[in-house]
């Protein structure tokens, strides 16, 4: 097998795709099926067992193996990919807001219109769980009693609810958190995650050194769930995003990027041409390409399109390109020197890690 970046399909004796992988070097990645196989899971090795041929598809680029990949699996539904096709993995953070008593809770179907506030799709059930969990053992409001009746529940009494199942001043103190939570989502405000801090600070300094602890586990729940709202927000904004990736010492993998589509993607040689001429030749695919895919802005990031947002957000992310995104003022006629110059610094930066 080649050592190359790419797609491998794992087909069984009826030459049915039971599974589909990417990987940066196939030839490392499917060998190693085949070696240590007292450390593979259940799953991998009751794969090796049905196994019985592969395929696999040559890409230039790691990225462009992932965004293959998760194409594949969509398409294809292949048996043994079932965290991607599984209707139950993405979950959603809700808030009634039509109640006096707002609850926090998780769903897998959003519902319009309901009264409800919701964030997400988030790819993990369990950091969700943990998120939630964390903010109500850190502020006391896990409450236990659903009726709501004026009486006590036991969290109540181990010091693990402050009360809200008594109604009175507890209602409106639990309400305020909640606001804290909406507005720790939204983006707009940051101090529910420092009172955390504080908590875990405090904790530390009276040497209760296992309460500083699971603060902590708090808040790594709470960031985790942070960096997931991240990805939603930036594929929200519908950026023009531009990337270059080295393929050798003299060629270049461009990419034009909107949302989550890939746009358009061509190989350059950096010595075939001056930067000047190379920078107007992807300067009119910019044009091309970004002037007709105007996206609405508002439209919210579906299912459909978190794991090519997830992809696409940690590849930018990575030191595996450079990239540069073209603001919507930019096409017009009057501003096109902006982007020349966006361009010649960004090739001139593949030049010099030559």
């Amino acid at each position: 097998m080649p050592l190359s970046p790419g797609v491998y399909l794992m087909k069984d004796s009826l030459g049915q795709i039971i599974y589909v992988g990417k990987a940066k070097n196939l030839k490392n990645r499917v060998q190693s099926y085949f070696r240590d196989s007292k450390s593979h899971s259940p799953k991998v090795k009751k794969l090796i067992n049905h196994l019985k041929d592969f395929d696999y598809i040559l890409t230039d680029t790691e990225f462009e193996a992932f965004m293959l990949e998760c194409k594949l699996i969509k398409e294809l539904k292949p048996t043994y990919n079932r965290m991607m096709k599984n209707p139950q993995s993405f979950t959603y953070i809700a808030i009634n807001m039509n109640e006096d008593y707002r609850d926090i809770e998780m769903t897998y179907s959003p519902i319009e219109n309901d009264g409800k506030l919701y964030f997400g799709p988030f790819t993990s059930k369990s950091t969700v769980e943990r998120a939630i969990q964390g903010v109500k053992e850190c502020f006391k409001i896990h409450c236990n009693n659903p009726s709501r009746k004026n009486t006590a529940c036991l969290n109540y009494s181990l010091g693990l609810c402050i009360g809200m199942c008594l109604g009175g001043s507890a209602v409106k103190q639990y309400n305020e958190i909640i606001d804290k939570m909406i507005a720790l989502l939204t983006g707009t405000d940051m101090s529910i995650l420092e009172e955390m801090k504080q908590m875990m600070v405090a904790a530390s300094e009276e040497y209760d050194f296992e309460a500083a602890s699971k603060y902590r586990d708090n808040i790594n729940a709470v960031n985790s769930l942070l960096s997931k709202e991240k990805i939603i927000e930036f594929t929200e904004g519908n950026h023009n995003i531009v990337t270059i990736d080295p393929l050798t010492n003299s060629t270049i993998k461009l990419f034009l990027i909107k949302r989550t589509n890939v746009l358009f993607s061509h190989k350059y040689s950096l010595e075939s041409s001056y930067i000047e001429q190379l920078s107007e030749e992807i300067k009119t695919n910019i044009l091309t390409y970004f002037k007709s895919n105007d996206l609405n802005s508002a439209i919210a990031v579906s299912r459909d399109e978190i794991d090519e947002a997830q992809i696409i957000y940690s590849y930018l992310n990575s030191d595996n390109c450079s990239h540069l995104i073209i603001p919507d003022k930019w096409l017009n006629s009057e501003n096109y020197f902006n982007i020349n110059l966006a361009l010649n610094t960004l090739l001139r930066g593949q030049k010099t890690r030559k």
